[in-house]
Order: C-alpha cells, then sequence, then structure tokens
C-alpha cells in the first residue's frame, strides 16, 4: 500500500509595492501564527478524547487535529496509546488512514480490533533511520486521506517539529510524536503537550502546553 505520495505546497509572499501594515495583516491570517490576545478563539478542528474528564481540560473538547501533539512519557505501556485509541478508531471508522511511523513494537491487531480501529485503515511504515521517519510522517501528513500519523522520534529537534507542524495544518492530519519526558524542558512548536507517568498503580497525565488555553496545573488520573 502506497500512501506517500508527495504533495508538497510552498506559500511565499511578495512584499513589493505592499504596505507594511498590510503584510502584516497577511502574516497574522496565517494558522501558523500564535497570538496570545486571541488564545479564546479556537478555531481548529477538533474530536473528543473519548475520556471526558480529559475533554475538559483541552481548548475545542478535545483532540486538536490540524496540529502537533506530543506524548511525552519514558514508560512505555503505561497507556500512551490507549490514550488516543478512541479517536484512532473515530477516524479510521472514517475512512481515514491511520499511520505509524518507527514505533517501538509492531501494531497488535487483535488489540486494535478490540478498540473498534479498522485495520484495513493501518499503514505501518518502519525507517532506516529518524531523518527517513520524519520525512515519511511529514509526506503522510500531507496526504488527503490521511486522518492521523503517529511517530516515534526521541530525537526530534524543532524544526522538524515545525514542518510536521506545517504538513498537518495543511490537510488537517492529526500528527502526534511520542518522546521521552526529558523534552518538556525544551521549546516547542505543537499545539499540545502530555506528559504521561504511573503513579501509585495508576497513570497520569499532565497537560504541559494546549494551545489556545491554560495548561493545567496538577494531573489528571485516567483509567487507561
Amino acid at each position: 500500500i502506497s500512501l506517500l505520495d508527495r504533495a508538497q505546497t510552498t506559500a511565499a509572499v511578495d512584499s513589493s509595492g505592499v504596505s507594511k501594515e498590510d503584510a502584516v495583516a497577511h502574516l497574522l491570517r496565517q494558522s501558523s501564527i500564535w497570538r496570545g490576545s486571541h488564545s479564546s478563539q479556537n478555531t481548529g478542528h477538533y474530536l473528543s478524547t473519548g475520556f471526558a474528564e480529559l475533554d475538559a481540560h483541552l481548548p475545542g473538547g478535545g483532540w486538536r487535529l490540524d496540529a502537533v501533539t506530543e506524548i511525552l512519557c519514558d514508560q512505555q505501556g503505561i497507556g500512551e496509546l490507549r490514550l488516543v485509541m478512541p479517536a484512532l478508531a473515530k477516524l479510521s471508522q472514517q475512512k481515514k488512514w491511520i499511520v505509524w511511523v518507527a514505533p517501538p513494537h509492531i501494531p497488535y491487531a487483535p488489540a486494535l480490533h478490540g478498540y473498534q480501529v479498522e485495520l484495513s485503515q493501518l499503514l505501518w511504515i518502519q525507517a532506516k533511520s529518524s531523518s527517513e521517519s520524519i520525512w515519511a510522517a511529514e509526506q503522510s501528513l500531507s496526504h488527503p486521506d490521511c486522518g492521523a500519523t503517529l511517530l516515534w522520534a526521541s530525537d526530534i529537534n524543532d524544526r522538524d517539529l515545525r514542518r510536521l507542524q506545517i504538513a498537518s495544518e495543511g490537510d488537517q492530519s492529526w500528527a502526534l510524536v511520542f518522546r521521552n519526558s526529558s523534552a518538556r524542558k525544551g521549546f516547542s512548536p505543537a499545539a499540545t503537550r502530555l506528559v504521561l507517568y504511573s503513579e501509585f498503580g495508576r497513570t497520569q497525565v499532565h497537560v504541559l502546553k494546549c494551545r489556545g488555553g491554560k495548561a493545567f496545573e496538577s494531573s489528571l488520573k485516567l483509567a487507561l
């Protein structure tokens, strides 16, 4: 199955003969420009997380589908995939592709089927290097039939995250990036950043950043 049709677009602004005020106004109309004074305006596309308590703390009442979401955790299998399964299931049922790029383990079909994910809509890409993984994720996000792309890339940098953000906005495809929790200390252009950790046998979800809203000061205890 080939999903990675190259569909890159570039936008250039010719400022010759354009006043400075008009040029600034043009830039501020771009979806990639975030303004703090407009944090209450949620104009993106959202999908419920499937967890009412988390929805209540995210702008738009769920995951923003035309942006990058970072999930930061040091332990595998503490619920990082269960957290996004309800949304992935809905996207797959809408006949959207769910692309897995460089996952640490082969996606387990019986478990995905149990979450009502349409297995025929899954695409698994095992790249040879980090740069290939990021390129594959960017191409997937640029495809109009892609609903979500999950990327495991602990060493991804800000520049590459911006590339994914632009691709996600272009075709309103959800980008999910899984990284180690040490990345929380650095800057990220992602719209949403969550930190997951286990405490007393339960998974805690800390909303580190959510564009258009406020980061939640304490952690949510979700049944994952």
